[in-house]
C-alpha cells in the first residue's frame, strides 16, 4: 500500500485512521492494498466480468498468520469481508463493496506424499496447480471442470467433476482441513477434531471460517483416460437424450457422461457448416483401463447420427482443461441450476424449448451426472445436500456487452421457473448466483437446520456472509438436545 495514499477508512460508524491501517499493514508477509495502488484494479477483477465492486483494502495474504491477523482487524473494526480464493465464483462473493477483502490467491502451494496418496493443498491453488502436482505422480484429485477455478470455494461447495462417480465429491476426499474462525482463531477440522464444523466445511460453504489448508486422499489415475466429445445436430436431440438417460442407468462408476446444448463454436473437428447451429455434445470420460472403455462408452457413442465423435485417449491433466476456451475471463455471466432426481420427458421438452431461443452463441444448458460412489454416502454425512443418483442442470447465460444483460439474464430464468416443476428442490451452492439469497434453505434441504446451528457456535455475529449464506440460528431457538 503506497504510504502517501493512506486515507482514513469508515467502518459503520467507527472511523479507522491511517495509523491502524499502517500497524495492521506491518503485522502481514503479505501486501494491502488501497485504491490508489497500481495492482489495485487487478486483485479486486474477478471471472465474471458483471461484478465489478470496489474493497476498501485488500489484503493479499502470504499464509496463515495473515489470514489471523486480517480476520481480527476486521472483526475488531466491523468491516465487511470477502474472501477470494480462484475468484471463481459465479455470484462474486470474492469481492466486496466498501469491505475488506481477504485474497488468498497467493497461497497456491501443493505438497503430495506419494507414498501416503495424500496432498496438502493451500486455498489460492488452482484446479490446474492441483492437476500438474498430483498428475506428475500419477495421482489424481476428484474436482471440477474447469481449470482455473479455485480449489477452496470448489471444495467448500461440495465440488464434482469428470471422476466423481468413481472416487466420490472433492469433499469425500477431503481429511482435514486448518480454518481461521470469526474470532480469529486458527483450528483444526477433521473426523476427530472439531467435527462438527468438519461435517459443515463439507458443502457449507464458506460461513464457516477462511480454510488456510486443505489435506485430501489422492487416487491412482492416469496419466491417460478415454475422454472427448460426440456431437449431434440438436433436431436429434430428443432421442438422443431418451436414449442417452437409459445408458446411465447401467452405466459402470468409471463412466461420466454429461450433456452440452449450445450453438457451436468453431470447433476444429466439427464441418464448418455446423459452427454457430444448435446442437447436443455427448461429453464423456472413462477413467479405468482404456481397452474397457472402448466398449464401456460404445452404447453411448451408438445413439443416433453424429456428426463427429472425437472420444480417445488423452492425458487427464489435459481432458480437465478441455472446456476452459469457452470459460475464460472476462465475460459476463449468469447462471441458473436445478437438482433433478431423473430426466423426465417434461423437463427435456422444456430444456429443448429454451434451446430453441438461445440469446446468444456462448449461453448454454449443462447437464450433470452424478452418482456413483458419490450417492453412496449418507445425506447426513455432509452438508452437501443431494447424495441421490441425479442430475444437475446449470443454464449458463454468457454474453459480452452490458446491452444484453436482461435478454441473457431473462433466458435463464425463464428457464429455471418451466424447469422448477421437475427439480427436486435442492442445488448446487456454487452454481447459484447472488439474487438467490431466499433458497439457500431450501437447497441445503434437511441439512440446513444443522448448518444453521453449528454456524452460531462459530460465527454468531455472520462475520462470513458474503456467500450463500446460512444465518445463525437464534440463540432461543436451539434445541436442549441440540
Amino acid at each position: 500500500m503506497n504510504d502517501m495514499s493512506l486515507m482514513n477508512l469508515q467502518a459503520g460508524k467507527t472511523w479507522i485512521g491511517a495509523a491502524a491501517i499502517e500497524a495492521f499493514a506491518a503485522r502481514l508477509r503479505g501486501k494491502v492494498l488501497d485504491v490508489s495502488d497500481a495492482a489495485y484494479d487487478e486483485a479486486r477483477t474477478i471471472w465474471n466480468a458483471m461484478i465489478d465492486r470496489r474493497p476498501a483494502l485488500i489484503v493479499q495474504c502470504a499464509g496463515a498468520a495473515d489470514v489471523v491477523n486480517a480476520v481480527r482487524f476486521a472483526s475488531d473494526n466491523k468491516l465487511l469481508v470477502s474472501v477470494r480464493g480462484g475468484g471463481h465464483n459465479i455470484a462474486g462473493n470474492a469481492v466486496c463493496d466498501g469491505g475488506l477483502m481477504i485474497d488468498l490467491s497467493p497461497m497456491r502451494s501443493v505438497r503430495v506424499d506419494v507414498a501416503a496418496k495424500r496432498a496438502w493443498i493451500e486455498p489460492g491453488a488452482t484446479l490446474a496447480d492441483v492437476d500438474k502436482e498430483t498428475q506428475s505422480f500419477g495421482l489424481a484429485l476428484p474436482t471440477g471442470i474447469n481449470s482455473t477455478t479455485g480449489i477452496a470455494g470448489l471444495t467448500l461447495g461440495g465440488g464434482f467433476g469428470w471422476i466423481t462417480r468413481k472416487f466420490g465429491l472433492t469433499i469425500d476426499n477431503l481429511i482435514c482441513a486448518d480454518v481461521v474462525t470469526a474470532n480469529g482463531e486458527l483450528v483444526r477440522a477433521s473426523q476427530t477434531q472439531n467435527s462438527d464444523l468438519f461435517w459443515a466445511l463439507r458443502g457449507g460453504g464458506g460461513n464457516f471460517g477462511i480454510v488456510t489448508a486443505f489435506e485430501f486422499q489422492l487416487h491412482e489415475l492416469g496419466p491417460q483416460v478415454l475422454s472427448g466429445l460426440v456431437v449431434h445436430p440438436i433436431a436429434d436431440a430428443k432421442a438422443v437424450l431418451e436414449q442417452y438417460r437409459q445408458a446411465l442407468e447401467t452405466a459402470p462408476d468409471e463412466l461420466t457422461c454429461w450433456v452440452v446444448m449450445r450453438q457451436a463454436p468453431p470447433l476444429p473437428f466439427l464441418p464448418q457448416e455446423w459452427h454457430g447451429k444448435e446442437i447436443l455434445v455427448l461429453a464423456m470420460c472413462w477413467c479405468g483401463d482404456l481397452e474397457a472403455g472402448e466398449t464401456a462408452t460404445q452404447r453411448l457413442r451408438s445413439i443416433g447420427k453424429p456428426i463427429a465423435d472425437v472420444v480417445g485417449p488423452n492425458p487427464f491433466a489435459g481432458w480437465q482443461q478441455a472446456f476452459d476456451p469457452l470459460l475464460t475471463p472476462g465475460a459476463r455471466n449468469y447462471w441458473k441450476s436445478h437438482d433433478f432426481i431423473a430426466l423426465s420427458d417434461p423437463a427435456i421438452e422444456v430444456l429443448l424449448d429454451a434451446i430453441g431461443k438461445l440469446p446468444g452463441p456462448e449461453c448454454e444448458v449443462f447437464l450433470a451426472h452424478l452418482g456413483g460412489a458419490a450417492g453412496r454416502v449418507a445425506a447426513s454425512a455432509t452438508a452437501f445436500p443431494q447424495r441421490n443418483s441425479h442430475f444437475v442442470m446449470n443454464v449458463h447465460a454468457r454474453w459480452r456487452e452490458a446491452g444484453m444483460d436482461q435478454a441473457c439474464m431473462g433466458w435463464a430464468r425463464q428457464l429455471f421457473e418451466a424447469a422448477k416443476p421437475y427439480s427436486a428442490g435442492t442445488a448446487y451452492i456454487n452454481f447459484m448466483p447472488e439474487d438467490e439469497p431466499d433458497r439457500v434453505e431450501a437447497a441445503y434441504g434437511g441439512n440446513y437446520r444443522r448448518l444453521a446451528e453449528i454456524k452460531r457456535q462459530y460465527d454468531p455475529q455472520n462475520l462470513f456472509r458474503m456467500n450463500q449464506n446460512v444465518r445463525p440460528v437464534e440463540a432461543d431457538d436451539v434445541s436442549p438436545n441440540n
